[in-house]
């Protein structure tokens, strides 16, 4: 496993939203709103958990991983599976991953935990022009 740095846990954040609905200030179309393409990255790229779901208590729960930084150019912003990632963390200097937790059941998503990973070294990039 590559070395995760700079870690944010949204654990709290988690429990006091599902407080929040189980004690009806929310609904569930609150709290249940993944959209298609969230639920498309977790089909194709998302990590099956053992992680029951905590609104329909669906075992079917699925980990995305979504990556950021400015080195990842036109990569920034896709969902990837571990293996990727594991292969970008010996690639890059340094970018972002967000892990959201995603129930294809009933569209429940959080954002689970935040970190860095990359060599620590930043790449230097092509100060080529298209015409070169």
């Amino acid at each position: 496993m590559q070395m995760q740095r700079h870690v944010v846990d949204y654990g709290l954040q988690r429990r006091a939203l599902l407080s929040d609905f189980r004690a009806g200030r929310l609904g569930r179309k609150d709290v249940c709103d993944a959209d298609p393409y969230l639920l498309r990255a977790a089909k194709f790229h998302g990590e099956p958990t053992d992680t029951q779901c905590p609104v329909c208590l669906s075992p079917a729960m699925t980990l995305v991983s979504w990556v950021f930084g400015d080195e990842l150019k036109h990569v920034a912003g896709s969902a990837k599976t571990p293996a990727e990632l594991a292969r970008m963390a010996g690639l890059f200097g340094e970018f972002t991953v967000h892990q959201v937790e995603v129930c294809a059941e009933c569209r429940w998503n959080h954002l689970v935990l935040s970190y860095v990973l990359g060599t620590g070294t930043s790449r230097r990039s092509s100060q080529r022009t298209a015409g070169q």
